[in-house]
């Protein structure tokens, strides 16, 4: 009877923590967004499994290393969220596939992706003429995202009172906080960016992110946003 008790023991002790475990980070577990989010919920799956059947390993030893791994995760996960480059590091970014209705073969090789593959994400966007396309960019995730020519992009109240000026990828010149160099330009200088800021009444370092949209508007997001009342608050 013992034999059989401590491994349902041991199961119903592991879930309720995998339980607890899941509340607290499960959203960046599930989203497999990156790569070390997935290799997260496979480790965390052979580390249940073993402390809810594997009498032969020691509940306490492998609850500690357990409890390590997801607190290593959680340190990664809020350096990710601070420092842009170590987030690239750790996760990657996405690869421009098709550019102005070009596809880029060098970066189709870096990715080790073939035109097969390719035509194969573009059907599953219910595109299958891959002419009509502008911009595919591959994700970190592995999804295909797509922005179609202009023709056909699905029309909306708003377009009957637009031209058919041509879109470009969006441009971003602020992100958590850091001005990115490389993508200013003699249009949208450092001085520019101070001088919108001037016009809003901000400083560059009141803004949080800021982005040439793809019809050449600038967003920008402050740090404090001023919202009494957030949608999503857990």
């Amino acid at each position: 009877m013992e034999g059989i008790l401590i491994p349902v023991l041991r199961t119903c002790i592991s879930f309720i923590i995998l339980i607890l475990v899941t509340l607290v980070i499960g959203k960046q577990i599930n989203s497999h967004k990156n790569h070390y989010s997935f290799a997260l919920s496979i480790t965390i799956g052979s580390f249940i499994a073993n402390m809810g059947f594997d009498t032969n390993l020691k509940f306490k030893e492998i609850l500690i290393s357990f409890f390590a791994l997801v607190i290593l995760f959680y340190f990664f996960m809020l350096l990710s969220s601070r420092s842009r480059r170590f987030r690239k590091w750790l996760s990657g970014r996405p690869t421009i596939l098709i550019e102005k209705g070009k596809i880029l073969d060098k970066n189709m090789k870096k990715v080790k992706f073939s035109i097969d593959d390719l035509n194969q994400h573009l059907r599953e966007k219910e595109i299958f003429n891959i002419s009509i396309v502008d911009y595919a960019c591959l994700e970190v995730s592995g999804e295909l995202s797509i922005l179609r020519k202009k023709p056909f992009q699905n029309t909306t109240n708003r377009d009957f009172n637009l031209g058919h000026a041509s879109e470009t990828l969006p441009i971003e010149l602020i992100m958590d906080g850091k001005i990115i160099e490389k993508n200013l330009t003699s249009e949208y200088s450092h001085q520019w960016l101070e001088n919108e800021c001037h016009k809003r009444n901000l400083q560059i370092q009141d803004l949080y992110y800021a982005v040439i949209n793809s019809n050449g508007v600038l967003f920008i997001d402050k740090y404090n946003d001023q919202l009494t009342s957030p949608t999503d608050i857990e």
